[in-house]
């Protein structure tokens, strides 16, 4: 999965409103980013094998640990606690942890059965990426859903946040179609060291715009954004 994990950050921002969205994201794709550095490492592997499912043309075959349930629910824990030690936000706190963990599950919907439950344990998964609509229908979901909390819950300052923020939008989304309809790539390292730069500046700018908008002590959305306002300018 690859927006869905967005959208699970944008909508955490909803019940964590003093966490940056950038740490969200960045819980959300801890996963990953322990992936890309443990294949530069060369701890973790994966084979470059087109037509292995529908939408990835990747063989995740050796990844236990960073992507099995036991070492995401420690992992969890251990940034959890680090967060609530720096920060003292236990809303946050529970975020972060939700964020870490919530990984495996949206990977075990989409991969076919390569999520170990622990490393080198019994591995799981739906295999949704054998479909492209599927994919296309659940990620788009899960990633609008969160898109729309964030946008309900916060409002832009200035410009900046207004318009950082729906360019992100736009940009994981292209990203999201490109990943679908690229070339394979061309190497284990090209992979891990694209894949770690993107991440970051996806963090970093998250992080950025995120500044630029203001949350307040909103309430739970229980029905349609009052008349003539936008769900982008939120509720009094």
């Amino acid at each position: 999965m690859f927006i869905g994990h967005f959208g699970v950050a944008f909508g955490l921002k909803r019940w964590a409103p003093h966490t940056s969205l950038g740490e969200l994201v960045a819980a959300t794709a801890w996963a990953d980013i322990l992936w890309t550095v443990f294949l530069l490492l060369g701890w973790e592997h994966v084979r470059i094998a087109a037509g292995d499912t529908k939408w990835t043309p990747l063989d995740l075959y050796d990844y236990p640990w960073s992507h099995s349930l036991l070492l995401l629910i420690i992992w969890a824990f251990v940034l959890a606690a680090l967060y609530r030690t720096w920060r003292g936000d236990w809303a946050g706190t529970l975020a972060v942890g939700i964020g870490i963990v919530s990984h495996w599950p949206l990977d075990w919907i989409t991969h076919r059965a390569d999520m170990p439950l622990y490393p080198y344990g019994p591995r799981y998964g739906l295999g949704l990426w054998n479909s492209v609509v599927g994919t296309i229908v659940v990620e788009f979901a899960i990633f609008l859903a969160g898109v729309a909390l964030y946008a309900w819950s916060t409002r832009p300052r200035d410009r900046w946040g207004r318009w950082g923020f729906w360019l992100y939008v736009a940009l994981l989304l292209v990203l999201f179609v490109g990943d679908r309809f690229s070339a394979p790539p061309e190497s284990v390292d090209g992979i891990a060291w694209t894949g770690l730069i993107a991440t970051v500046v996806l963090i970093g700018w998250a992080w950025w715009f995120d500044r630029h908008r203001s949350t307040g002590e909103i309430p739970l959305m229980t029905g349609l954004t009052p008349r003539g306002r936008s769900i982008e300018e939120g509720l009094d």
